[in-house]
């Protein structure tokens, strides 16, 4: 393994997932590295067009680079072309937020979302990150994954709100419930006053490959009616996706 590249790598994370640009002594601390060290990896990555320095505070954000970088992969990723109009369609008798989501590890990053034309919306990052056993689209593709890989998943679930479900058993019991109906519910367990549903897409080999999904404000989406509503939108969109994915292959 190379240690140096490895560093590099972990400072550029750092920067890109920043709320804020950064100074030299914030890379220090948040990795362990010495302050000197620090500012000899920022420089590299400096000069190699990753990041660039702000030529008044001298602290150091991301380039243009990074998203070129980031737009390259999102376009390999051939189930956004292929779940869009699905994915208009949903939003547009939803009236929600509408996600598509990819499983990796123990989150779900969200490769593509349509924001909800609510005044109050439920709000992601396109891009971003969420616990996948807290969200309804990290619940519906952990429905459709073998036990074993299940048991490797569901340990040390963290709690971030008072609806979290954190012991495996109940969770499996739920994953169950999800398999057998095609589609999960999140009630509030990643942000207390957000709910949401989602359904699988499997890919050709019957694997789980995305999953879509709603999500909107507790209130709009806690009655029964609605929720049942929903369920049947977002398994419909699941569908079409599929579909238009074995057109494809």
């Amino acid at each position: 393994m190379d240690k140096t590249l490895l560093k590099g790598l972990q400072v550029l994370t750092h920067v890109a997932h920043a709320d804020r640009n950064v100074r030299i002594m914030d890379v220090a601390e948040s990795l362990n590295l010495t302050k000197s060290n620090a500012y000899r990896v920022l420089k590299t990555l400096e000069s190699a067009g990753f990041i660039r320095q702000d030529p008044r505070t001298k602290d150091f954000l991301p380039s243009i680079r990074i998203w070129e970088l980031g737009t390259q992969v999102m376009n390999r990723l051939d189930i956004r072309s292929r779940a869009a109009e699905a994915l208009h369609r949903l939003a547009e008798q939803s009236r929600e937020t509408v996600h598509l989501a990819i499983l990796d590890g123990r989150e779900v990053v969200y490769i593509d979302k349509i924001d909800s034309p609510e005044p109050v919306s439920a709000y992601t990052r396109l891009g971003g990150r969420a616990p996948a056993h807290c969200v309804a689209t990290g619940k519906a593709m952990l429905s459709q994954l073998a036990d074993a890989e299940l048991s490797r998943l569901l340990v040390d679930l963290e709690r971030h709100s008072p609806f979290t479900i954190t012991d495996p058993a109940r969770l499996r019991e739920e994953l169950a419930e999800a398999r057998a109906n095609g589609h999960s519910i999140n009630r509030g367990e990643w942000r207390d006053s957000v709910w949401g549903l989602a359904a699988p897409i499997t890919d050709a080999s019957g694997g789980v490959a995305a999953a879509v999904g709603v999500s909107g404000p507790r209130y709009r989406l806690d009655s029964e009616p609605r929720c049942e509503e929903l369920a049947l939108l977002v398994r419909r969109a699941a569908k079409d996706i599929l579909e238009s994915l074995r057109h494809r292959g």
